[in-house]
């Protein structure tokens, strides 16, 4: 299974943490992966769709233990995709426009766009919708790649509460639109670690966290190897124009006109051409210190400069 399915399935066996809990986790799945119907004269049919199976079971058993309401489960197949969908249809019946304003999906007005702030007025019950919202359209990548988190919804309105509710949480969101969907999404794997935390997913937590070390020591490493390669590189280009150097030095004036500091200096660096100036120095006899060598080496650049 993805990292994505090992969440939602996580998710899906959160305990509630109050009586309340289950209603707002509830409202927050039927805004999202709800369709309401109206048949005229106050009268509503719901549906409600997924294609996780998990989902669908939680779904199902809410509708029936917090409001008992009567329910038909559909397993569909899709054709496109080849993976089967769950269709849960709650038929007009009495009981269900009570439901359905209980959980702030409907009001005096008609249809509310927003999350209903007695939903999420408890700190667990926050943490029930915004795990209804995600394991209704919610999707995180696996931590082994790049960060990524979002959940999509179909209002302004709602996409702006959920980004408040993250908020208060320290949860840093945004909101983009897709086409006519707004998407609230987090790139930071540290915030994506603190919602799965948040809303109960703490073995998924884990998992990501360790992948967050390793991908952080293996990061450390690649930097490490890239500055040592750098390191190198850079030593071995300034060894070939030492050398370069002390060819033209050499045919100008021949070893024999140089003093014995240069001459041990050419010596030492045709002889260790990949030798640092510090290895050049402990090698000298006697040992030079690395500035030393250095000033040798510049006496003879200048040099050849001079001979150009």
């Amino acid at each position: 299974m993805s990292f994505n399915t090992d969440v939602k399935e996580e998710l899906a066996r959160v305990e509630p943490g109050c009586s309340h809990c289950d209603r707002a986790l509830l409202a927050a799945l039927i805004r999202i992966e709800g369709t309401l119907f109206f048949g005229g004269q106050g009268r509503y049919r719901l549906e409600v769709v997924t294609d996780a199976p998990s989902v669908a079971r939680l779904t199902w058993r809410l509708l029936h233990e917090t409001y008992g309401l009567h329910t038909e489960l559909t397993t569909r197949r899709s054709v496109l995709h080849k993976t089967p969908n769950y269709l849960i249809d709650v038929p007009a019946q009495e009981g269900l426009v009570e439901a359905l304003r209980d959980m702030g999906v409907l009001g005096e007005g008609g249809l509310e766009l927003g999350v209903a702030p007695g939903l999420v007025a408890k700190q667990c019950c926050a943490a029930s919708y915004l795990r209804g919202a995600f394991l209704g359209s919610g999707f995180v990548s696996d931590p082994r790649g790049d960060f990524h988190f979002e959940m999509t919804v179909e209002s302004r309105e709602m996409a702006d509460d959920l980004v408040g509710l993250l908020a208060e949480k320290g949860i840093r969101a945004r909101i983009m639109q897709r086409r006519s969907s707004f998407v609230v999404y987090i790139k930071s794997g540290e915030a994506i670690l603190q919602f799965l935390a948040f809303v109960g997913a703490h073995q998924c937590a884990l998992v990501m966290e360790n992948a967050r070390v390793v991908k952080s020591v293996r990061n450390d490493v690649n930097r490490q190897t890239n500055a040592e390669m750098a390191n190198q590189m850079k030593a071995a280009s300034a060894s070939v124009d030492q050398i370069y150097a002390m060819r033209a030095v050499l045919e100008a004036y021949g070893v024999e006109k140089l003093p014995p500091a240069l001459q041990e200096i050419v010596r030492l660096r045709v002889s260790f051409p990949d030798a640092t100036l510090k290895e050049l120095g402990e090698r000298a006899n006697p040992p030079l210190t690395k500035s030393a060598v250095y000033h040798r080496i510049r006496r003879i650049e200048q040099m050849a400069r001079e001979l150009q």
